[in-house]
Order: structure tokens, then C-alpha cells, then sequence
């Protein structure tokens, strides 16, 4: 069964930034060649996080704005007693959502809702340049 790894780079402006990275995905399955499968979405780091969701403007806020009461800014966190760089709430809030999804395709598409996309949250404090790994796995 053949696999393929493919890599993309997408600049994000940190602080709870959700970008659509649908296309990237798409773009990197129709490189592999493979047909018939599953492709795993995988951000290295432990501030970002991957996801789906309806990508507009409603719920992309509605996410924020729970990751926001759940993890608030603001609190206390350990990390930041000890590193003093101001993102353990980045870390905590990258942790629940998760850095990982695995989508099907078939016949070279996506299998995704009808208003399905998937997304990168970046919850660090600053902006970033973010890699993602894309491993395609198939016939």
C-alpha cells in the first residue's frame, strides 16, 4: 500500500487565527497520485491545533470565543511562571483540540460534508510559520 508525505508552510498571525487549509490538503492528494484512501493533517508543535468545522465567519468566532472562556488568557499558568514567554494558555488550548485529523477520500476527493472544511487554529501568543504534514496513505 503506498504512502506519501507531503509538507506545506502557511504563515499564521497567532493569538486564536483559524485558516482553512482545505486547498493545501486537496492540492497534496491530487500530487500523490493515490486514489483510494485515508490522509492524516498533523501540525508539529504544541500551540497549534487541526481540526473541522463550517469554515464562515459565525463559527469560526463561536470557536473562539469558547476556547477563550474555557482557557482564558489571562490566568495563571505554570508554563508561564517558568518560561516567561505568555502562551501556556496556548499550550493548553492546542492540547484539548488536538494536533491531528484523519480524512478518507475516494476517487481522489475528499470525503467531507457538504460544508465541511478542515482548519488550523494557531493559539500561540505571536505569529508563526507553520508546517504541516500531510501522510497520505492508499491505493
Amino acid at each position: 500500500m503506498p504512502v506519501e508525505t507531503k509538507y506545506f508552510g502557511i504563515d499564521t498571525v497567532g493569538n486564536c487565527d483559524v485558516l482553512d487549509i482545505t486547498k493545501f490538503i486537496k492540492d497534496g492528494l491530487d500530487e500523490s497520485g493515490i486514489s483510494n484512501g485515508t490522509v492524516t493533517v498533523f501540525v508539529p508543535g504544541s500551540t497549534a491545533g487541526v481540526t473541522t468545522i463550517e469554515f464562515e465567519s459565525g463559527a469560526v468566532n463561536d470557536l473562539k470565543e469558547v476556547f477563550s472562556r474555557l482557557v482564558p488568557e489571562n490566568e495563571f499558568y505554570a508554563h508561564n511562571a517558568r518560561w516567561g514567554d505568555g502562551n501556556g494558555h496556548s499550550h493548553i488550548r492546542a492540547s484539548i483540540l488536538g494536533p491531528s485529523v484523519s480524512i478518507p477520500f475516494s476517487s481522489s476527493s475528499l470525503i467531507l460534508g457538504t460544508w465541511q472544511q478542515v482548519i488550523l487554529v494557531d493559539f500561540d501568543n505571536r505569529p508563526r510559520k507553520r508546517e504541516i504534514i500531510l501522510q497520505i496513505i492508499g491505493e
